[in-house]
Order: structure tokens, then C-alpha cells, then sequence
């Protein structure tokens, strides 16, 4: 399936979910064709009537616009976040992110100066790569900023001290981000972290 078109319906999917309200959300993957480059969900649009035409083709280097089918489309705001993924992590294909009431409320759990949110012991762990009989993981945390390349730039600089446990991250009170070498295994590796969040979100 072209990238467009599979990126358009994932975004109808997690609309019917609750994960991508009114126009909250966006998702983007490497071009096939132009590997420095990536498509993403333009900026404003509700995600559960997301066209093919509603992607635009950014260059992984400088964020220009490389191709859109629309004169008014702009990429999304957190275009920075995702250029940031995909440096740091060469082998990733998709970045998918979501906004959900459970993951603000189970990151809510943990003091304000927390840089991580420490995640269950639960099998779902094994879709994220670990391994252990008891594995201890946590969800690297980081504040929401309205200066969305401030946020990147932290990424960039913890990330390059200390990879992450597990291909993801949470922006407080805003939401997950996920990262996979292909849009099914990071559709899949976000609904692992989101039941995680449903699951913190419902512990007592």
C-alpha cells in the first residue's frame, strides 16, 4: 500500500479510537522513493477525514517542503520531533504520534521533576523488545514546551547520552510518541504503550 494512503488510514483508525481528537495528533514514514525524506500529516486537519492529499514530503535535514498537494497544506507543528527520530535513529520508518487521556493521567503519577515514568511488568513488554521474566522499563519524560524544536532539542540531547529503554517517549500532559523500522511493527509498538497507559492510568 503507498505510503499516503496507509498513513491516512492509521490516522482514521486511531480518530475511531480516541487517540487523535479533532485535529490533535500526527504520523509520519520515511518516503519509499527518498529516504532523506518523510512524509507527515499536515498541520490543522481532523484526523478522521485524512486524505492521501493531506501528507506533505519533508526533507529529514531541514524540515523544507518538499512536496505537497495542497497550496495551504504546512506540516504539522511537531515536524521537529519527528526529524529528530529519525536522525537519532537511522533504522526507524515510522513515527506515530497520539494524544490519549490514559497516558496524561498515568504520567500524572509521577512527581513534576520525574524524567521518566516507570512502566508495569506485564507481558505486553515483549512487543517493546524486553525480555526479562521481570523486566524494569520506563517511558522517557519530557515537559511540554510551546517551542516544539526546544522539545526536540532535548530529545536530541538525552537521547545521544543514553538511548532510551524502549522505542518511545511521552510529552506531559500532550502524549505519546512511537517509532518503528515499519509502519506495522510502530502501529504495533503503539498500541503496546497505549495499554500500558491504560493500565497505569487504572491501577489504583
Amino acid at each position: 500500500m503507498p505510503t499516503r494512503k496507509a498513513l491516512s488510514e492509521v490516522a482514521h483508525d486511531f480518530h475511531g479510537r480516541g487517540w487523535m481528537a479533532g485535529t490533535a495528533g500526527n504520523l509520519s514514514a520515511r518516503s519509499a522513493s527518498r529516504p532523506d525524506c518523510f512524509w507527515i500529516t499536515a498541520s490543522g486537519l481532523p484526523k478522521g477525514q485524512l486524505e492521501p492529499s493531506d501528507l506533505i514530503l519533508v526533507d529529514s535535514e531541514s524540515d523544507e517542503v518538499m512536496q505537497r498537494f495542497k497550496d495551504s497544506a504546512k506540516p504539522s507543528a511537531e515536524v521537529a520531533i519527528h526529524r529528530c527520530i529519525y536522525g537519532l535513529f537511522p533504522e526507524a520508518r515510522a513515527c506515530f504520534h497520539v494524544h490519549t487521556v490514559e497516558a496524561c493521567l498515568a504520567a500524572g503519577r509521577v512527581s513534576a521533576d520525574a524524567d521518566s515514568l516507570p512502566l508495569p511488568a506485564l507481558e505486553m513488554l515483549k512487543g517493546l523488545g524486553l525480555w526479562d521474566q521481570k523486566p524494569q522499563a520506563s517511558l522517557a519524560l519530557f515537559d511540554n514546551l510551546l517551542d516544539v524544536p526546544q522539545i526536540a532539542a532535548q530529545i536530541q540531547q538525552r537521547f545521544q547520552a543514553q538511548p532510551p529503554q524502549i522505542p518511545a517517549l511521552m510529552i506531559r500532559d500532550h502524549g505519546v510518541t512511537v517509532w518503528g523500522a515499519s509502519l506495522q511493527q510502530a502501529y504495533n509498538r503503539i498500541e503496546i504503550v497505549e495499554f500500558l497507559m491504560s493500565y497505569l492510568a487504572r491501577r489504583p
